[in-house]
């Protein structure tokens, strides 16, 4: 991605000019989540006329947090990720975001992002840390990310890991545990009742 001036500096025009354009239509720039514009490889190949080269898949980020009270950290995540992105100079193709717990395998939109990486759609996903994708078995996902020519690349600012969240999948778990235990008591009740019943 371009900053206005620099992306000037690259096919020779004013900055005015570049914000005339974005006026007119004729050459409308992304946005930031601050509103500031950005130009990317695909304007260059727009003002220049040049052949865009074949499409090889999606640059694709991916935000997500367990609830809705975390709105906040959803903000401070997107808004990180896009500055680890300019920084490194990627242009990004899409921005997802998602609500769902790191424990379910079941969000819609990780869900759309794991099937458009099985027909080849995605080359690179984005993510902060590994927890953001899935809580676990992220090994198993990067596995057959890497068999379908997709790439997942994890920034690593466990910064944007809510520590609220871990907390929270772990009294899932040991829930569905001791849920799973007294089902198995109560089972074996049964068994009991019925060798008694049926001698």
């Amino acid at each position: 991605m371009y900053k206005p001036k620099e992306f000037a500096k690259k096919i020779g025009v004013s900055v005015s000019t570049l914000r005339r354009w974005d006026k007119e239509k004729r050459l409308v720039p992304l946005r930031t989540q601050t509103n500031h514009r950005v130009y990317t490889d695909d304007d260059i190949f727009k003002v220049l006329n040049l052949e865009k080269p074949s499409n090889q898949g999606k640059i694709v980020v991916y935000c997500r947090v367990s609830s809705h009270a975390q709105k906040d950290d959803l903000q401070s995540q997107i808004e990180a990720m896009q500055t680890f992105c300019l920084a490194q100079g990627i242009a990004v193709d899409e921005w997802h975001s998602e609500v769902g717990s790191g424990l379910n395998f079941k969000r819609k939109i990780f869900l759309s992002l794991m099937d458009r990486i099985e027909i080849g759609e995605i080359k690179n996903l984005y993510v902060a840390h590994k927890d953001r994708l899935t809580r676990f078995g992220f090994d198993y996902f990067e596995h057959m990310a890497n068999r379908h020519n997709c790439q997942i690349i994890v920034a690593n600012q466990e910064k944007l890991s809510p520590q609220q969240e871990l907390v929270e999948d772990m009294l899932a778990i040991i829930h569905s545990f001791s849920s799973r235990l007294y089902g198995l008591r109560k089972y074996k009740k049964q068994i009991k009742q019925m060798i008694k019943e049926n001698p």
